[in-house]
Parts: C-alpha cells; sequence; structure tokens
C-alpha cells in the first residue's frame, strides 16, 4: 500500500511540475513580444539598469531618454519613446 502511495504522489508532483513549466513557458513567450523603449518610464518606474544604476526602478526623471521601459512590440513609438538608446551613457 505504502508502494502506490508513494507512486501516486510521485505522478502528482510530476503533474503540477509539468503545469509550473507550461507557465513559465508562456511567461517567457510573452516577453519574446516586447520590446525596450526608452524614454517613456516615469521616475522610479524604468525596468532595469541605465544612467549609472544597475537596477529597475531607479530612475530619476521622467521620461529620461536613457531609461527605458518593456512595452508591447510595435507600441513604443506610439508612446512617443524609441526603441534605441539616445543620449544613453551606457
Amino acid at each position: 500500500m505504502k508502494n502506490r502511495s508513494l507512486i501516486a504522489s510521485t505522478a502528482i508532483s510530476s503533474l503540477l511540475a509539468l503545469g509550473a513549466l507550461g507557465v513559465a513557458t508562456s511567461a517567457n513567450a510573452a516577453e519574446g513580444a516586447k520590446e525596450k523603449c526608452y524614454g517613456v518610464a516615469k521616475a522610479a518606474q524604468n525596468d532595469c539598469a541605465a544612467n549609472g544604476h544597475s537596477c529597475q526602478g531607479q530612475a530619476k526623471a521622467d521620461n529620461d531618454p536613457a531609461e527605458w521601459k518593456y512595452v508591447p512590440k510595435g507600441e513604443c513609438e506610439a508612446a512617443g519613446g524609441k526603441t534605441s538608446a539616445s543620449g544613453s551613457s551606457m
């Protein structure tokens, strides 16, 4: 009886792990549909390193042309940004 419980527990754990993998894969696919958009990040709302800092959320000013955020692919210019850095110190 213990072997059946162990097998059942292992099977359930495996299915849960595969489900989590599917969620991670979906998140990566959605991430691929985005692009960096420079000049649209508000202060403290940038997505990553720029202007001498190494973390997200450290932008000092709104719409700094060296700071960026991820936006859905194709929407950057409509938001008033650029897909390449201009005036970046990196």
